[in-house]
């Protein structure tokens, strides 16, 4: 496995470019009513920085209105042409907060797996298919998640969930993570940049391990 050189895990700039969507992504969410919020559901809006220096950055909202959420999902920068998995996370044992190196790279690779990340960022709790089924058992399921053509994701999709899952997105503590990088450059998730994923040793580590975080925040 070649070793990647230490770098800050978020970019500065990027997020400030990430903000500039806030606008055209949610329109109205800035000016919603408390009579809003109570027939439209609670809105949340999550920036989405990089991670393991993917570059990729977005936004992400989630508007739960009891057990159904309505999820949009808007990012750029992504490895292009590859299926990118994209997840809500969420545990009660978890910080509900999107890891860094400092605290989570437990094996000084300088990078962060899945499985490293979710001390901070929890269990995958609702998957964010493109169709069927959105529970955690479908958080592998590549051929379900939206592939990034030119290197963006622009996905929105209602479904249900449980809750506990409904009553932390609208406390602010639900974390949408996307994944997938090809660190390689090579145009494909391959074993031989960053070898087996820590989640499924038939997918690359490329597949899976998190390529953008963020909190939905009220």
């Amino acid at each position: 496995m070649h070793r990647l050189a230490p770098r800050p895990t978020f970019v500065g700039s990027a997020f400030l470019a990430s903000a500039a969507l806030t606008v055209a992504f949610l329109p109205s969410s800035a000016t919603a009513t408390d009579d809003d919020r109570h027939h439209e559901g609670t809105r949340t809006l999550a920036y989405l920085n990089s991670l393991n220096n993917s570059g990729a950055t977005g936004m992400a909202s989630a508007t739960v209105k009891g057990r159904k959420v309505r999820v949009k999902v808007k990012a750029h920068g992504l490895a292009k042409g590859l299926p990118h998995a994209q997840h809500i996370h969420f545990g009660e044992q978890a910080r509900n907060e999107c890891p860094t190196a400092g605290k989570d790279d437990k094996n000084g690779d300088f990078r962060i797996e899945t499985g490293e990340g979710q001390p901070a960022y929890g269990p995958i709790r609702v998957s964010l298919t493109k169709r069927g089924d959105t529970s955690p058992a479908s958080g592998l399921a590549v051929n379900r998640f939206p592939t990034a053509p030119q290197g963006h994701v622009h996905y929105k999709r209602s479904t249900h969930t449980k809750q506990d899952v409904a009553r932390a997105i609208r406390r602010g503590e639900a974390v949408v993570v996307i994944h997938g990088i090809d660190y390689n450059g090579n145009g494909t998730y391959d074993f031989k940049s960053a070898g087996k994923s820590d989640l499924d040793p038939n997918l690359p580590s490329e597949a899976t391990d998190p390529a953008v975080c963020g909190v939905l925040h009220r």
